[in-house]
């Protein structure tokens, strides 16, 4: 299991390049930060933009006389010159035409002892004027020139989409003082400040609403559409949108850590924890490379000496140097190398901006090939919101809002107090609507009993708030008692004993109703050929109750924490990968424990964002089975680039072998290829649920 959170509030920095290239198959992937005003905005693959890319290329002032230089002498060979004087100047002029090639390569071979196209390019046009084909030289470095000019045009539309995020919140606020209101830089307010945000205004700070009623558009931070209702007290996050009310904000992080920042941050780290077909690749290409040299060799030798073929050009066909040098070219590895990166750059963008942020391009790859999804019930299928339903006191008079029922309420909250579980907070809720929440102090020395309740010392005595099972196990339990907490839960309802001392008063039901959405994901889930499982330390009455409402397969219920984690091992043993999809608190263990732990509810949440290996940023299901999609879209979008690059290749290199191909036409193949994968790759980043 590997977890990559953000390790700083400095900007990010995401690379997308191979180690093999160095930096020369592509340009590397970069977001700004908010800050940098430098920023490009994300643009459309077209020729214009292209060709604004390319005559800014630093190296453009160089390599354009080298061209007109080389083609210059190309020319001179018309005329009546000596061709031992004609090939020094076109090796002089060379390196001027290919300058970036050469620098590249040199840098690449001599210092850090490596095989790159670079290296292949500079062999190969070296190679092109020796033989005489001084306009085939010409035609690569061109061609190669345009080629990296493309993947740099293409990378910085990848970079572009990335930096959406860092321009979603406003450089400035409007600052509400003691003097009025100044427009201010973010990066100067402090936790505590309070900012006003007109209507139509992006949030430039996470925050709490001090004042004012609105509905805010969440859509670019959580991917939900629908508008939500913010009034006094709510959280709201940098980079959304608010609606036609006037809202001041309470700023509660700074600038550096809100929540674009993180999600920039954890995008950018999902990056270098690569996937495993990425590592595979560049490994791959640490081989490949020498075997083709090894191959143009023998392809330029071999003939030639056992079977005393041409090794030179002829008026009548290709010479074997000629052959190997155009196997050289195409064989170059630089296409696979870039289409796996490029495919997951675009893929966990396309997912963060849908409110899906994975941990790393390991877990976008992996999660495709999930078959066993196991769930958390509270907060996860249902809506982590219970309600008490009936409360009964062992002396209740005749109603739930007697004084004995209201004593036993008055009980609960006092054990519950300091309770950050959804059955803790119906009951305080039940407390306070029945005016009793103040009857008694919290409990003193509370204690947590796993999985099964807790107890506190209340009025000098051991009071006691827990599951059936415990109270059977410890406390003796009136039979009426035990009989309606049964009938309760067989109806799909949580129960909750109370006991005074040793005196058991009574129960609470509390009942908390699935997500509207559950349904629907686990159907789509299982469509995607997923098993579903649910996983609670709640009875089996209520368990079974919300698996059959929700559409779960299997059901395993009145778990113990470690009894949880056993559970999962066993799974993983008998399945293989296991995903677990809980609320990212409670569920830490049972996420850091699953192949893949998906944690929900991550937006304005650092716990969860640093929980799980996937963060679901709105507190909703349905992103979850886009989530899947997405990850077997992106794995066959990364299967057909491998694909198409080997078969081109291969066809490329037997004609070239055949002797039907000039060095321009491998080149050209080779160029093709890079551009074909990169932009296939970037199908990622318009990729859409319904498409899949």
């Amino acid at each position: 299991m590997i977890n990559q959170p953000a390790k700083n509030n400095k900007t990010p920095v995401v690379e997308a390049e191979s180690s093999v290239c160095n930096g020369n198959c592509a340009a590397p992937i970069r977001p700004y930060a908010p800050s940098d005003r430098r920023a490009e905005k994300a643009s459309v693959l077209d020729f214009k933009g292209f060709w604004r890319y390319f005559v800014r290329m630093p190296d453009l002032k160089i390599i354009v006389p080298g061209w007109i230089l080389l083609l210059g002498t190309i020319l001179l060979g018309r005329l009546d010159i000596n061709p031992t004087l004609l090939l020094i100047l076109q090796f002089c002029v060379l390196p001027v035409a290919g300058w970036m090639i050469f620098r590249n390569g040199a840098i690449s071979l001599f210092k850090e002892h490596d095989l790159n196209m670079n290296v292949l390019m500079s062999i190969a046009s070296i190679g092109a004027v020796a033989i005489g084909e001084a306009h085939e030289a010409l035609i690569m470095v061109i061609l190669f020139t345009l080629s990296e000019a493309l993947e740099g045009y293409t990378n910085d539309h990848a970079r572009a989409i990335l930096t959406e995020f860092a321009d979603l919140a406003p450089h400035e606020a409007l600052l509400v003082a003691g003097d009025g209101e100044k427009l201010v830089p973010i990066e100067t307010l402090q936790v505590g400040d309070r900012i006003l945000v007109r209507a139509g205004e992006r949030f430039p700070m996470d925050g709490l609403v001090a004042r004012g009623n609105s509905e805010v558009n969440q859509a670019p931070i959580t991917g939900e559409s629908r508008l939500v209702p913010k009034g006094v007290g709510d959280e709201v996050l940098s980079g959304s949108v608010n609606g036609q009310g006037v809202l001041e904000v309470q700023v509660s992080r700074l600038a550096a850590d809100n929540t674009i920042q993180r999600i920039i941050a954890l995008v950018t780290d999902a990056q270098e924890n690569k996937a495993r077909q990425e590592k595979f690749i560049d490994r791959f290409a640490r081989v490949y490379t020498p075997i083709v040299m090894a191959i143009s060799v023998l392809v330029a030798v071999i003939p030639t000496l056992v079977f005393k073929q041409n090794f030179w050009n002829t008026p009548e066909t290709y010479g074997w140097f000629h052959r190997a040098l155009s196997v050289l070219m195409v064989g170059c590895p630089c296409a696979l190398i870039i289409s796996t990166p490029i495919t997951m750059v675009s893929g966990l963008t396309r997912a963060a901006r849908a409110g899906v942020i994975f941990k790393g391009g390991i877990f976008l790859e992996s999660l495709s090939d999930s078959k066993v999804m196991a769930f958390d019930k509270t907060g996860t299928l249902t809506l982590g919101k219970p309600t008490v339903t009936k409360v009964e006191a062992t002396y209740c008079t005749g109603n739930d809002h007697c004084e004995p029922c209201n004593d036993l309420v008055a009980i609960a909250s006092s054990l519950e107090a300091h309770s950050t579980h959804p059955l803790g907070a119906a009951v305080l809720q039940e407390a306070v609507a029945r005016g009793v929440h103040n009857r008694y102090p919290a409990a003193e020395g509370l204690q947590v009993l796993e999985g099964r309740g807790q107890q506190g010392v209340l009025n000098g005595k051991l009071a006691t708030v827990g599951s059936l099972p415990l109270f059977l196990a410890e406390h003796e339990t009136p039979e009426k008692i035990v009989e309606e907490v049964e009938e309760a839960e067989e109806r799909g309802q949580t129960t909750m004993l109370i006991c005074d001392g040793e005196r058991v008063v009574g129960y609470l039901a509390v009942q908390d109703e699935p997500r509207p959405e559950a349904r629907e994901v686990i159907a789509e889930l299982k469509a995607e050929g997923i098993r579903t499982l649910m996983l609670t330390g709640d009875n089996s009455g209520v368990a079974d109750s919300i698996a059959e409402k929700v559409g779960i397969d299997n059901v395993f219920a009145g778990l113990l924490p470690a009894e949880k984690l056993n559970k999962l091992i066993e799974l993983k043993n008998e399945f293989g990968q296991v995903v677990m999809v809980g609320d990212g608190i409670n569920d830490s263990p049972a996420l850091a424990q699953a192949d893949i732990g998906v944690a929900m509810g991550g937006a304005g949440n650092a716990q969860v964002l640093e929980t799980a290996d996937v963060v679901l940023m709105n507190d909703d299901l349905s992103r979850l089975p886009f989530a899947v999609r997405l990850s077997r879209r992106v794995n066959r979008l990364i299967r057909q680039n491998v694909v198409i690059s080997l078969a081109v290749k291969v066809t490329v290199a037997v004609a070239a072998m055949a002797g039907l191909t000039p060095l321009w036409v491998a080149i050209f193949a080779d160029i093709g290829i890079s551009l074909i994968v990169t932009l296939n790759g970037l199908r990622a980043l318009r990729f859409e649920a319904e498409t899949a």
